[in-house]
Formats: C-alpha cells, sequence, structure tokens
C-alpha cells in the first residue's frame, strides 16, 4: 500500500471507492526521474504554473511564461527556469526562501496534454545559467522529488496566436511593463525602470490601465 498519501487524500478516496486505484495509479505514473520524452515537453513549453508556499502556509499559483525551452532539464533530476521582472513583490522568489518545496504544472492547450512535477527548488544569486537568459533576475533550480503525467481530458483546446513582446530576446530591449506607466508608481519605480518607462509614453491613470487590460492591451 502507498504511503505517499495524506490521511486526508486516504479518508476521500475510502469514501469514493478509489484507494486501490490512487495506489495503482501513483505506482505506476510517479517517478523522480525525468525521461527523454518528458524532457522534450518540458522544453517545448512557453508557460508553466508554479505554486508555493510563504512562512504562515498560504499557498500562491503564478503563471511563468517565456520562449519556447526557457524552462531547462538540467539533468535526469534537475531542471531549471529563470525569474524575470514582475510587479517587484518577488511573492514566488521569496516563498522558495522560506519553504523550498514547490509544485509546477506543465500544459500543452493545442495537443491537450500535461505534466505535473513536484520538487524543492533553490535559487544561487552567482548562478551560471544567467548568463544564458537576457533580462533574467535570478535562475530557480528544482531537484525533482516525483513527476508525473495527468489525464488531460478537461483541457480546452487552445491555439497559440503570438509571443509575448515582453518575453527577453538577445540583443533586443525589453519595452517596459504598461502597468509601470501608472501615475501612482511613477515615485517608487526602481531607478533601473526609470528611463524605460519615462521613454515608453506619458503616465497613465490605473482605470486607463484597466481599460487596456480588459481589451487585451495590457
Amino acid at each position: 500500500m502507498s504511503t505517499m498519501f495524506s490521511s486526508s487524500q486516504r479518508a476521500l478516496q475510502e469514501r469514493f471507492g478509489t484507494a486501490a486505484l490512487a495506489d495503482r495509479v501513483s505506482m505506476i505514473t510517479m517517478h523522480a526521474e525525468v525521461t527523454d520524452a518528458e524532457k522534450a515537453f518540458i522544453e517545448s513549453r512557453d508557460l508553466f504554473f508554479l505554486s508555493t508556499v510563504d512562512d504562515e502556509g498560504q499557498p500562491t499559483c503564478s503563471y511563468k511564461g517565456g520562449a519556447v525551452g526557457f524552462v531547462r532539464v538540467v539533468d535526469a533530476g534537475t531542471i531549471a527556469f529563470p525569474s524575470y521582472d514582475g510587479n517587484g513583490m518577488y511573492l514566488s522568489m521569496g516563498n522558495i526562501g522560506t519553504h523550498a518545496k514547490v509544485g509546477l504544472l506543465f500544459i500543452d492547450f493545442e495537443t491537450p496534454n500535461r505534466l505535473r512535477l513536484h520538487g524543492e527548488a533553490r535559487i544561487d544569486p552567482n548562478d551560471p545559467l544567467l548568463a544564458d537568459y537576457p533580462g533574467a533576475d535570478l535562475i530557480v533550480r528544482v531537484a525533482i522529488t516525483k513527476l508525473f503525467v495527468n489525464c488531460p481530458r478537461y483541457i480546452h483546446r487552445y491555439q497559440k496566436l503570438g509571443d509575448s513582446v515582453y518575453v527577453p530576446k538577445a540583443g533586443c530591449a525589453t519595452p517596459p511593463a504598461k502597468w509601470k506607466r501608472i501615475d501612482a508608481f511613477g515615485d517608487v519605480l526602481p531607478a533601473r525602470d526609470a528611463a524605460a518607462v519615462a521613454a515608453a509614453g506619458a503616465a497613465i491613470s490605473f482605470d486607463d490601465y484597466m481599460a487596456d487590460v480588459a481589451a487585451g492591451q495590457g
């Protein structure tokens, strides 16, 4: 019998008669090293979802996007990905500094498929991979504890229309996020943003920004 499930998970399995099935599924699908097929899948993704937990036990889930291949399989037991400029709160990265355990969900919306990955993350401010990711603030390496495919039946099919213009690229200046032009933030922007934001255009109101977001122009 599997010992990977919590008492609450096991109680629900017993209630719905799935305990034996859960044991079998975990035995067949869960493992700790990346296969060749999984490596190809992970490195073909341009987005994933990252879950972390803060020092009060509050989880948060964050969307992470980049160019295809921005998540790298370093070896069979380790993946790495960059942390790009965000809203300055560093919720996920700060959480990793408190609790190393993370969960990642990789999804293909065009050919429905998904892969879950659990592991322990660490951040080295001098990680040599920083040189490979223009525009990255930090590199996160995750030591894999388990990964497994999930049934894709509830994944809706979507077609990709294009890449975000904000994804950093070598030899090309990345435009500043439009929200940084909001007038309420102008006096607290870090020095590295001030010139680029000023060059991007006049200040805007929060309401103007939210209208742009609603129109898909954020």
